[in-house]
């Protein structure tokens, strides 16, 4: 696997929430970018509780960049996160300081990128979708891009609006691959309504990649660093291992795809 990013079409339907745990519950060195333009840095207040001064990562990486110093520096500045094989690059303490990274995000991608070679995946949290200072290059540069929603009708109704924009400029750039991450199907619509509805906006496929369990109790321990027994067996962890399986066939998926297209387009050229 490689990059992934994570982002809401309105509300806060567990975007950090599921970055935060998915990162964790992976057997894999994983790099934790948190990139919403809102700043805060969320997963520092919740699942840190607080507890660690962080670096201005962001911003030293844009000062590296300019300096041509980008890939030395992104090893120093991140945070390993104890009893996990997590690095975190925390995001920016104020939504004024998101708007002077534009010229970091492109470059920053291509580190990323480069880090799979070393058996590295990013798991990007983006935030909202359409806020001003957004890391647009990294949602359509990346190789998997998931928008994370519920399934009440309010949530459905902004996310087909978001997937049908973000199918068609996908498809035009040929970007990133696009999913669907449903959080607590049931509540109050199934997995396969919510499935139908989306559909319309990408072209007559279900988007939704995985569907995680509702576990307020555990999803505590992701977004507040609540403590609970028997982490690594609840329902939500368990889920949260069924979309990384998912994640890494369907980028395996794509780079087939890729490939083949590739190979068709050589044997019209010759």
């Amino acid at each position: 696997m490689a990059v992934i990013t994570l982002a809401s079409a309105a509300g806060s339907p567990g975007v950090t929430t599921t970055a935060v745990g998915w990162a964790l519950s992976r057997a894999r060195r994983t790099i934790l970018l948190d990139a919403d333009p809102t700043g805060g840095s969320a997963v520092l207040a919740g699942y840190l509780q607080g507890q660690m001064v962080p670096p201005d990562a962001l911003l030293e990486l844009w000062s590296a960049q300019q300096h041509g110093s980008l890939r030395a520096v992104l090893p120093t500045l991140t945070m390993a996160l104890s009893d996990s094989q997590v690095g975190l690059l925390p995001g920016t303490r104020s939504h004024t300081q998101a708007r002077a990274l534009g010229g970091l995000w492109e470059p920053l991608l291509g580190a990323l990128k480069a880090l799979e070679g070393t058996g590295q995946d990013a798991i990007i949290d983006l935030g909202r979708l359409g806020l001003e200072g957004s890391a647009t290059p990294l949602l359509y540069g990346s190789d998997l891009s998931l928008v994370v929603c519920r399934s009440d009708l309010v949530a459905l109704s902004t996310v087909r609006s978001w997937l049908a924009t973000l199918h068609s400029e996908l498809e035009t750039v040929g970007g990133a691959g696009l999913g669907v991450v449903l959080v607590g199907a049931g509540r109050p619509y199934t997995r396969g309504e919510v499935g139908k509805v989306l559909a319309e906006a990408c072209g007559g496929r279900d988007p939704i990649l995985a569907s995680l369990d509702w576990n307020p109790r555990t999803a505590a321990v992701f977004s507040a660093g609540a403590q609970t027994r028997r982490l690594a067996s609840s329902r939500l962890v368990r889920s949260l291992r069924t979309l990384d399986d998912a994640a890494r066939k369907a980028i395996a998926d794509i780079s087939h795809d890729i490939a083949d297209n590739s190979h068709d387009l050589e044997q019209v050229q010759t």
